[in-house]
């Protein structure tokens, strides 16, 4: 019997493995994966991904794979239900995030409204 809380915000495979292979690449297996939400873009809001090296106060860790993404309070009420995900396509190679609580997107994918 798990008592396992449903994350708030999921992490790819595909997202876990290249944050997996970006670490390695920096040769510092202290950094994290950090996705906020910053105002701006043509939609109102746009996605950030950055890495980091700490944790702050009232940030949620989700970890997979070895690896660990965090996103901090104010940002993870936009993202709640959704997913980090790690696409290779005709426009390149890029985090994005599938996002069930923003009521309009950009044609880019990387702004959005709620």
């Amino acid at each position: 019997m798990s008592d396992a809380v449903p994350l708030p915000i999921q992490m790819s495979d595909s997202a876990a493995n290249k944050i997996k292979a970006l670490i390695s690449e920096e040769e510092n297996p202290e950094l994290k994966l950090r996705v906020y939400i910053t105002g701006g873009g043509c939609s109102g809001f746009q996605y950030g991904f950055t890495f980091d090296e700490k944790t702050n106060d009232g940030d949620t860790v989700i970890e997979k794979n070895g690896v660990i993404m965090v996103v901090d309070a104010m940002s993870l009420q936009y993202l709640v239900g959704g997913t980090v995900d790690y696409v290779e396509g005709l426009e390149g190679s890029r985090f994005l995030v599938t996002n069930p609580n923003a009521t309009s997107t950009c044609g880019c994918g990387s702004s959005f409204s709620v």
